[in-house]
């Protein structure tokens, strides 16, 4: 761990950006937030009672469907080229497509429960 924050000082002092590890940061943070908000969900639906296996396809859908894509996304951001991984000319592109991700951490775990929810409702 301290050697990953002796690299990142090291980085911003000789004034690289290295977009690469930027994506991957917020993909590792983003799958940890997730995670976290979608047990959460998933529990309150568990703790409803009623007997139904449905949180258990939700927690599914987490490994079968979301850490795919978020592995997608950062492979994407991980073929850059040495020269495109430290151009700030990417800087807009970063960012809405970081803003994107987050936006479906903080909402997917929200509609996976309240979808799971309704179905198990009509159940």
């Amino acid at each position: 761990m301290n050697q990953a924050l002796d690299r990142d000082r090291s980085e911003t002092t000789a004034g690289q950006l290295d977009w690469r590890k930027k994506v991957s940061d917020h993909v590792a943070f983003g799958l940890l937030v997730y995670t976290g908000l979608h047990i959460f969900g998933t529990m309150s639906v568990l703790k409803g009672g009623g007997g139904s296996i449905l949180p258990y396809l939700a927690l599914v859908i987490l490994v079968a469907a979301v850490i795919p894509a978020c592995r997608w996304f950062e492979q994407r951001w991980e073929s850059l080229g040495e020269d495109a991984a430290h151009d700030p000319a990417i800087a807009p592109l970063f960012r809405r497509e970081v803003a994107l991700m987050w936006l479906a951490v903080f909402g997917l775990p929200l509609v996976l429960t309240l979808g799971f929810k309704g179905i198990a409702a009509l159940l």
